[in-house]
């Protein structure tokens, strides 16, 4: 009985997981402001015109940090199409360990520390890392991302997207 309960418990995580990554209809993504570590601030709607990331992310999350060399690898190839990645740190990591993650690691794109909360609250209450929403050109989410996801899929939908 409990192998069929910890099996239904399985299929229940690995559906709700694939659901997370099932394309979502055109939901606008919400109106947030993000402040960089640089002190640059830029809105949601800065961003229209562009297919943006916006990654959920924490230093103490080890798939974020085995997601970033990819991350800025997809970075430097697409942002010259108009691609733009944003990652926002979680409220709970410490802003000295995200500026030295970011430093020492090169991130050539923005970096946030969502001090507050605001931003994952305005993006579905996000608390699971990584977390990510993949934004089109008219500022609609056209994917999410929770956990590690198929790149050449990813990228598919990404070049899709710049058309």
């Amino acid at each position: 009985m409990k192998k069929i309960l910890l099996a239904l418990v399985v299929i229940a995580a690995a559906v709700g997981v694939a659901a997370w990554q099932i394309p979502s209809s055109a939901k606008s993504a919400p109106d947030v402001t993000f402040t960089t570590l640089e002190g640059e601030q830029l809105t949601t709607s800065d961003l229209r015109g562009k297919v943006v990331l916006v990654k959920f992310w924490a230093t103490s999350c080890v798939t974020c940090v085995a997601q970033m060399p990819d991350n800025i690898e997809h970075y430097n190839a697409l942002k010259d199409r108009g691609y733009d990645t944003i990652a926002v740190a979680m409220q709970y990591d410490p802003p000295n360990y995200v500026k030295n993650f970011a430093e020492s690691r090169e991130l050539p794109f923005k970096v946030v520390v969502d001090a507050t909360g605001d931003i994952a609250r305005a993006f579905g209450d996000v608390r699971l890392t990584p977390t990510a929403f993949l934004i089109d050109k008219q500022g609609n989410i056209i994917r999410r991302y929770l956990g590690n996801y198929d790149k050449a899929s990813f990228l598919a939908t990404v070049d899709k997207a710049l058309g």
